[in-house]
């Protein structure tokens, strides 16, 4: 098997092209699915049993939880691909994964909260779910804060690999709080080796968000290594030349 194409990505010349060609392939059609999606979830699927149409928020709140964990588990193992083989450009992707964490589990806790209040009655319990959750976006915030508080980038890169890689003893624990403690929140609405929770017609839209969702990671991905890039190259001959 030919790894030329890997080790490229190593260098931050070839990073850079590769990310800003790469970025409209994955911004274009992340919208264009995030709408047809949107569509289907909130007009053409049918009212819940149980939940009416409070269940429509699913279409935000699943695809938006799952990117919240998938990309700080991205994070950390870039972090430690970063701290074992000391690639630069491996810091530079789990640097530009801490802000899109943040949007996503935030948006994770709104839109949890909002679900909450009609079928718990409240906008917040200290449900472990929930709970995982806020600890989630404390420890985004977290590397976040210890790679500003440090000027030098080398030391900025080991401090916050340390902490991502250690934070991610909570991943396990959101997924499996429900299973693990009793939990107000509701078990898994998809399974790969169980019949789904929900109705067929409502997976589809919920698949195309969750699809859109990572499309338009990969989008904001590609700007921030490229902004990575900038910054720890600056003074490189490469980037003067470009422009």
């Amino acid at each position: 098997m030919n790894w030329i194409w890997f080790h490229k990505l190593a260098s931050p010349p070839f990073a850079y092209a590769f990310a800003r060609q790469l970025r409209p392939w994955l911004f274009l059609p992340a919208i264009a699915l995030m709408v047809w999606a949107a569509y289907k979830g909130l007009f053409v699927a049918p009212v819940d049993y149980q939940q009416g149409d409070a269940y429509r928020i699913i279409y935000v709140h699943v695809p938006a939880a799952t990117m919240s964990t998938v990309i700080y588990s991205a994070m950390a193992i870039a972090a430690g691909i970063g701290l074992i083989w000391r690639m630069k450009l491996a810091h530079a992707f789990a640097a530009a994964c801490a802000l899109p964490g943040v949007v996503f589990t935030a948006l994770t806790l709104v839109t949890g909260s909002i679900w909450g209040r009609p079928m718990w009655g409240a906008y917040w319990v200290w449900d472990p779910r929930l709970t995982s959750e806020l600890v989630l976006l404390f420890l985004y915030l977290g590397y976040m804060g210890l790679r500003a508080s440090i000027d030098d980038i080398g030391r900025a890169d080991r401090a916050s690999a340390v902490l991502a890689i250690v934070g991610v003893v909570d991943i396990p624990i959101i997924k499996y709080s429900v299973v693990w403690w009793n939990s107000l929140h509701q078990g898994p609405s998809l399974s790969l080796f169980h019949k789904s929770a929900i109705d067929a017609s409502m997976i589809l839209p919920l698949l195309a968000m969750m699809l859109a969702y990572f499309l338009f990671f990969g989008a904001v991905i590609c700007d921030g290594i490229c902004a990575e890039i900038v910054k720890r190259e600056r003074n490189s001959r490469w980037l003067t030349e470009l422009g």
